[in-house]
């Protein structure tokens, strides 16, 4: 959630940033004008306050008839007065929640996808740009380790079972990765996968994006979208040390309604309404953030260089940028079948805007409280490297080489 401090004070500076971000500028400049009314009206409020402690102080040693009809006058008007800023404070409570982040100077401007920009691309490794092999999910039916049409049959459609060694690999495959992040300093958590709503506004899901979630009937809990939703919220309205930044990572099933997505990616494993993530979370200083962030990237990177897959990383634009984010690079891995890039992990920095809805704060090197940095990334989705490893790594013959790196958690097994 932006700064109302921020909006107030630099309200030119807002709208022409968030115009990159398509959003109304009519919009802002309400919004600015209901911060103002409210503060005015709070300077006034405290002025009253002080008027009625004046004549309460008066009225203590001299209690006459003139000064009880002023403090019973000065009494309504602080009524009318808390009256009128609740009024405001509602509007401005539903407004600043749906307003998305400042992005950062260094992102470029563009209205969508297509304006993204590419920093780097990796095609030589492993087997390099691989084409004219049998898609994922044909391949995975053909050799019995996955099971779409049973999948569909218990739970609908963008569902699937992982079996024999498609079960093994999936398992592999979170446990290489939480090893990595471990080793690289990051500490292990598994948390629920059902979180309260307030968690979910924290992170910046709620409320915007109430149709991407599945509620669960009858309470106060919803399916997690990610592992970024309980774990950065470990900190949920607490201060705490960042003298050092907090790495987290964790291993969850993910759920998603997949809203608006019909027709996209309806065979296979691209997009799935359950699947496996491994995710990195990291709470640290405002003078840490970027540092810890270009890290988280590389981080990332790791993982598809080691299982020598080849991927390309781009810089979101203005346009594209996910609602909590300043600045994203998605890193995207080579899938044969569709002969293109797709995304495999998104990796973000959303500044304070994620620890001002959640109340994660610090103390600062001048023991003043500040609201802390927050950074995510897909460390990395399971269920789309386990698409592109066993159409990345086909042989002639029909079997599957397993990567190097996979085979001591594949209990030595070398192909599928």
């Amino acid at each position: 959630m932006l700064d109302s401090k921020l909006i107030q004070k630099n309200i030119n500076y807002v709208i022409e940033k968030l115009k990159t971000r398509n959003v109304d500028e009519v919009l802002l400049k309400n919004l600015s004008q209901n911060i103002n009314e409210r503060n005015k009206l709070i300077f006034k409020l405290n002025e009253k306050q002080e008027e009625k402690n004046s004549i309460s102080s008066l009225l203590s040693s001299n209690k006459n008839s003139e000064l009880l009809v002023k403090a019973l006058k000065v009494k309504n008007e602080i009524k009318e007065i808390e009256t009128q800023i609740e009024k405001y404070q509602k509007q401005l409570d539903e407004i600043l929640p749906i307003i998305p982040n400042i992005p950062l100077d260094i992102v470029p401007i563009g209205q969508n996808e297509n304006d993204n920009k590419e920093i780097i691309k990796k095609d030589s490794l492993g087997r390099g740009l691989v084409k004219n092999i049998k898609p994922h999910y044909v391949i995975a039916v053909e050799k019995d380790i996955v099971d779409f049409e049973r999948g569909t049959k218990l739970s609908g459609s963008r569902f699937a079972i992982f079996k024999n060694e498609g079960a093994r690999l999936i398992r592999a495959l979170e446990n290489f990765m939480l090893d990595i992040h471990t080793k690289n300093g990051y500490t292990e958590f598994l948390p629920p996968v059902m979180v309260k709503s307030n968690i979910l506004f924290g992170t910046g899901q709620l409320p915007k994006f109430k149709e991407d979630l599945f509620k669960i009937e009858n309470e106060d809990l919803w399916m997690i979208p990610t592992a970024e939703v309980p774990v950065t919220n470990y900190f949920n309205d607490e201060i705490i040390d960042l003298s050092k930044p907090k790495k987290m990572t964790s291993y969850t099933l993910c759920f998603r309604s997949e809203a608006g997505s019909g027709g996209k990616d309806t065979r296979g494993l691209i997009r799935s309404r359950q699947f496996n993530k491994v995710e990195m979370v990291k709470i640290t200083s405002k003078e840490d953030a970027m540092k810890e962030f270009e890290s988280c990237v590389r981080d990332a990177e790791n993982i598809l260089e080691l299982l020598e897959i080849p991927y390309r990383k781009i810089v979101l634009c203005t346009g594209d940028l996910g609602f909590s984010s300043s600045i994203t690079y998605d890193l995207e891995l080579w899938l044969p079948s569709e002969q293109r890039f797709r995304e495999v992990s998104s990796i973000s920095y959303f500044g304070d805007f994620q620890a001002r809805r959640a109340k994660i704060r610090y103390k600062n090197e001048n023991n003043k409280i500040e609201f802390a940095h927050t950074i995510n990334g897909s460390g990395l989705a399971i269920d789309r490297v386990f698409a592109a490893l066993i159409e990345q790594y086909q042989n002639e013959d029909g079997s599957i080489d397993i990567p190097q790196v996979l085979i001591p958690y594949m209990n030595g097994i070398e192909k599928i």
